[in-house]
């Protein structure tokens, strides 16, 4: 799996940053944004152009794999079996059409559903996200999960959206994180968050709700390749489809599963 895993980390890298310039190129620049089902679920021309540019350097290395993406009529479902590519052309638009840096273009290479390869670039801050199926580096450079072990001293992040969480859910699960651990934040971008947390600038993050698979998989993969932990609410290891997404460098993961529950 190795050798595979490291070409389609290099095509994933280089479908990410297709699509990050593209969209990057139209940052901070005039947009007709349309909303979907919820007032503050946005999207622009630009996650379009740049799922467009994704979509077009995946398949200029592997033409017959299909392509799941989070906007127009592209797949919605991972297959079950085979290779596959799961692409989120803009992670955070909601920063994206206010300035706000903190957003992404993030790419997945799965096989049979498992993850083996990712990518992740944020642009507007010049960073690069890359794992194959054993490591994972930032802008060139290996990197890893945090070493803190006492949750007092600790940062989680949420990855919950509150469009999706019902009444006051949203209040009780900060609620909870918040008497567990020392500080709490939200980035508004789940990619650009599970980054983070593998490359230990954030220890740990987590949402009580099942994500969307171009919301998570990559980063996903960043985590476990940066020898990070990631599981569903319950404590089983974390699959396409799974309850909820608590990702830790391993040390802070039993308290946050604590809290999640």
């Amino acid at each position: 799996m190795g050798n595979d895993a490291g070409e389609r980390a290099g095509i994933a890298e280089r479908a990410a940053s297709a699509g990050a310039d593209r969209a990057l190129a139209l940052f901070r620049g005039e947009l007709d944004v349309e909303t979907k089902a919820n007032p503050s679920d946005v999207v622009t021309e630009a996650d379009r152009d740049a799922q467009r540019a994704v979509f077009d350097a995946v398949h200029s290395g592997y033409p017959d794999d299909p392509i799941v993406g989070e906007e127009d009529d592209a797949l919605k479902e991972v297959p079950e079996e085979g290779p596959a590519w799961i692409v989120d052309p803009i992670d955070g638009t909601a920063n994206y059409v206010r300035g706000n840096p903190i957003w992404c273009t993030s790419v997945a290479a799965v096989v049979d559903r498992e993850a083996i390869a990712g990518a992740t670039i944020l642009p507007a801050l010049g960073e690069a996200y890359v794992a194959d199926d054993s490591t994972t580096r930032l802008n060139g450079d290996t990197i890893s999960v945090s070493e803190r072990s006492d949750p007092a001293a600790a940062q989680v992040s949420t990855t919950l959206w509150w469009g999706f969480m019902e009444g006051e859910d949203h209040v009780e699960t900060i609620g909870r994180l918040g008497r567990q651990f020392g500080d709490i934040r939200r980035f508004g971008s789940a990619q650009a968050t599970l980054a983070m947390v593998a490359s230990g600038t954030v220890d740990a993050a987590a949402s009580p709700i099942t994500p969307n698979s171009w919301d998570s998989v990559t980063g996903v993969q960043l985590i476990r390749a940066a020898g990070g932990v990631v599981t569903d609410v319950h404590g089983e290891r974390w699959e396409v489809g799974s309850e909820g997404l608590v990702a830790s460098n391993g040390h802070l993961h039993d308290a946050l599963l604590r809290a999640m529950q």
